[in-house]
C-alpha cells in the first residue's frame, strides 16, 4: 500500500486509542481536538448520537482547516435501547458492568469525513456486538482495579484485560475499540488518501 503525502488529513479526536488505530493504516495525519459539546442523552438512538457527534467534531475542524480532510469519530455502547456513554465515576462504571454482565450489547461508531474547500462529506455508522461473561462482584472489582474505565463508553475496554469480561464478539474488533479500520480505510481510499 502506498501512502499519498498530500492532501493533509486531520483526526478530530482526543482519543489516544483512535490515534493508535489510525496510525496502523500507515497514513500521515495530524490531531486537532474539537472543543464541542457532544450530544450524550442516553435515550437518543445510538446510531443518531454517534453520527451527530462525529459530524460535529469534523465540521468544527473542517471550518478552520478548509484545505484538509478531517475525520471525526464517536463511539457508544447500547443495551436495552439506552446508550452507555463514558461513566462519571467508578460507581457508574460498576453499574454499567453489572448491566452488561452475561448479555450481548451493541457498539456503534460514527465516522464523518469532511473537507471544507469542496464540501466533501462522507458519513458512516458501524455496528459490532459484544457478549459479556457473567460477572460476579469480585470479577468487576478486579477489572476496575486493572483498567481506567472512566474514559471509555460502557465502562470497559475490550483491548485491556478483555478476557476477564468478554465471552465473544461479532463485527469489527477495532470498532469496539473506537475506530473501525476496515470502514476507515475504505473512506480514506475513496478520498485518495490511501492508494
Amino acid at each position: 500500500m502506498s501512502v499519498v503525502s498530500h492532501p493533509r488529513l486531520i483526526l478530530a479526536s482526543a482519543s489516544p486509542r483512535r490515534r493508535e488505530l489510525l496510525a496502523q493504516l500507515g497514513v500521515v495525519f495530524e490531531v486537532v481536538t474539537a472543543p464541542v459539546d457532544e450530544h450524550e442523552e442516553p435515550a437518543t438512538d445510538p446510531r443518531v448520537m454517534v453520527a451527530h457527534n462525529a459530524a460535529l467534531k469534523a465540521d468544527w475542524v473542517a471550518a478552520r482547516e478548509p484545505e484538509a480532510f478531517v475525520l471525526g469519530a464517536d463511539t457508544t455502547v447500547a443495551i436495552d435501547g439506552v446508550a452507555l456513554n463514558k461513566p462519571r465515576d467508578l460507581a457508574e462504571s460498576r453499574a454499567m458492568l453489572r448491566q452488561l454482565s452475561g448479555r450481548t450489547h451493541r457498539v456503534f461508531t460514527g465516522l464523518a469525513l469532511r473537507r471544507g474547500r469542496d464540501g466533501e462529506r462522507i458519513d458512516e455508522v458501524v455496528k459490532s456486538e459484544v457478549t459479556f461473561k457473567f460477572l460476579d462482584e469480585a470479577t468487576i472489582t478486579s477489572y476496575l482495579g486493572r483498567v481506567n474505565t472512566l474514559d471509555k463508553a460502557g465502562g470497559y475496554a475490550i483491548q485491556e484485560h478483555g478476557d476477564f469480561i468478554v465471552a465473544g464478539h461479532t463485527g469489527s474488533f477495532t470498532n469496539i475499540i473506537g475506530l473501525p479500520l476496515e470502514t476507515t480505510k475504505q473512506i480514506l481510499t475513496r478520498c485518495g488518501l490511501l492508494a
